[in-house]
């Protein structure tokens, strides 16, 4: 079959300029025949047959993360090819070096499973939790396969990988590579923050100290943080200095009661510390699985000595909840049980705290109990871990490891 030039050529008329490759014809033009270059053909081929690039981005889920939006862009621009032309080498990389659950970026350690799939350490250790809670096998999103602090290790080259890509201050718009952006924001950045210089250096900072931006209103309450350029602008709009006399009162009322109980707390403790009698011990809390119809998880530690006096400690996920595995947030509560026989009353405080070996953050929190032959047991309390994040680090581990303190009230 000739083509329509050809076919002008046999019948003797003048054959038309070729047209740009840059120009492509519109759908019109295709339907009358127009001539076309073979890849712009395809193109439009490719358009008519509903295979258009905008329709497929304009489909795409506002709400997903950025790396699987950026992954689908790829896919609708005509695959690895097309997306090669548009976009830069560090942004195809985001797809190839993100975490396999969330796809995003890891922002710490980066495990893999024995397959090679990567799991951000957030991640990772939300699914041993989840697995924990579940009594089953935790495994690989991906492949299945079974996965576990000894089962998986650390690829150490995909976080120094990440750690070189470049990413943005959210300050001062300069783009630095990851590893640096942190000491950027938090010591180098003068958008981010001011510097005391000269004059300005307080007593006891050393010049050139670097000090977190926050509105001169702040001990009225405003709690306005943010870059040091746009410092003169809240100022100017703030609506602290406008409040009346009774708004102002219940502001600083609340911040009166937040410093008096951090206040309390640490008197408490040095109070405590001048006791006849005190004990501590590390304690590690092994999981365990109740007889009952629907089984739960609980802790408990084996038994030991403070004071003299023989202790076991108990613990339970989100207060024996029927499925804490459907539940985003996680917490833990503990009871302390006095297992020996005692001759009188038996006044305590005590605290658990994390173990000298482990990073879990938990707030210190006092309590206190009355232990007797006919009352030994405490009620369950919360132990005051910071949030779900660091609840999931002690559930995926095999124990749960953690200091106890006993001081025993003489009067």
């Amino acid at each position: 079959m000739m083509s329509g030039a050809e076919e002008r050529e046999a019948g003797g008329g003048p054959a038309a300029p070729s047209a740009p490759s840059a120009a492509l014809p519109g759908p019109a033009a295709i339907a009358t025949g127009g001539s076309v270059e073979s890849g712009g053909a395809e193109e439009a081929a490719a358009s008519l047959l509903g295979g258009a690039r905008p329709h497929g981005e304009a489909g795409a889920d506002p709400d997903a993360p950025p790396k699987k939006r950026l992954r689908a862009a790829g896919a609708g621009s005509g695959g690895p090819e097309g997306a090669a032309g548009s976009v830069k080498l560090e942004e195809r990389l985001y797809s190839v070096l993100c975490c396999t659950v969330c796809l995003d970026l890891p922002k710490a350690s980066v495990y893999q499973c024995t397959n090679g799939h990567l799991m951000c350490a957030g991640c990772f250790i939300h699914l041993l939790a989840d697995a924990r809670l579940k009594e089953e096998q935790a495994t690989c999103p991906n492949c299945r396969c079974e996965i576990s602090k000894s089962l998986c290790c650390r690829n150490l080259a995909v976080e120094k990988a990440v750690s070189e890509l470049p990413s943005e201050c959210g300050f001062c718009m300069q783009q630095f590579p990851r590893s640096l952006l942190e000491r950027h924001q938090k010591e180098e950045c003068q958008d981010s923050s001011k510097f005391t210089r000269g004059d300005q250096v307080a007593p006891g900072v050393t010049k050139g100290h670097k000090e977190v931006t926050q509105c001169k209103y702040k001990r009225i309450g405003c709690p306005w943080q943010g870059p040091y350029h746009e410092l003169s602008v809240h100022e100017a709009e703030c609506t602290h200095p406008t409040k009346t006399g009774n708004e102002l009162m219940e502001i600083l009322d609340e911040m009166d009661q937040t410093r008096k109980k951090e206040m309390q707390l640490y008197n408490s403790i040095f109070s405590l510390l001048s006791f006849e009698k005190i004990g501590y011990t590390e304690v590690q809390f092994r999981p365990y699985r109740t007889d009952d119809f629907i089984t739960r998880l609980y802790y408990e530690t084996p038994r030991l000595t403070v004071l003299n006096q023989t202790w076991v400690l108990k613990a339970r996920v989100n207060d024996s909840e029927r499925n804490p595995n459907l539940s985003c947030k996680r917490t833990l509560s503990f009871q302390l049980i006095l297992k020996s026989k005692v001759n009188a009353p038996l006044e305590c405080s005590f605290l658990l705290l994390e173990g000298p070996y482990d990073d879990v953050q938990i707030r210190p929190v006092i309590y206190h109990f009355v232990f007797s032959n006919e009352s030994n047991e405490t009620d369950y309390m919360a132990l005051p871990i910071v949030d779900s994040v660091e609840c999931n680090k002690l559930l995926a581990a095999k124990n749960i490891n953690l200091r106890l303190f006993i001081f025993q009230i003489q009067k």
